[in-house]
């Protein structure tokens, strides 16, 4: 499978972003997926995660009230809405995929996705 992240940008402190991630290669419904970011210096820290069939969300507290993760099966993608952003959004952000993830703890670590995205800039200027 074959993730494509696009729609990030430059936007002021407040602003709102979407990000979409295309799946390719297989069906989206196959996998848990999630966002991930990468602040420079940092490690690559969890977003959210959404479960194959998306009745289930979970968020890091950092982006909870403020953040909304979504997909669309039918068409093979994957959403993270971004409200009211801070400079401390500012990072690439990855879309990450897995067929056998189990939802729980391990679903916040970056060593239970094996698909990743090529990553997206998002940057909030203050």
């Amino acid at each position: 499978v074959q993730l494509q992240a696009s729609g990030g940008g430059l936007v002021q402190a407040g602003g709102s972003l979407r990000l979409s991630c295309a799946v390719s290669g297989r069906t989206a419904s196959r996998y848990v997926m999630g966002w991930f970011r990468q602040a420079p210096g940092k490690e690559r820290e969890f977003v959210a995660a959404i479960t194959k069939s998306g009745p289930s969300t979970y968020y890091a507290d950092s982006v909870k009230g403020r953040f909304t993760i979504s997909r669309d099966n039918a068409k093979n993608a994957l959403y993270l809405q971004m409200y009211s952003l801070k400079p401390e959004d500012t990072a690439v952000y990855y879309c990450a995929a897995d067929p056998t993830t189990a939802w729980g703890q391990q679903t916040l670590l970056p060593t239970s996705y094996n698909y990743w995205g090529q990553g997206t800039q998002v940057t909030v200027s203050s």
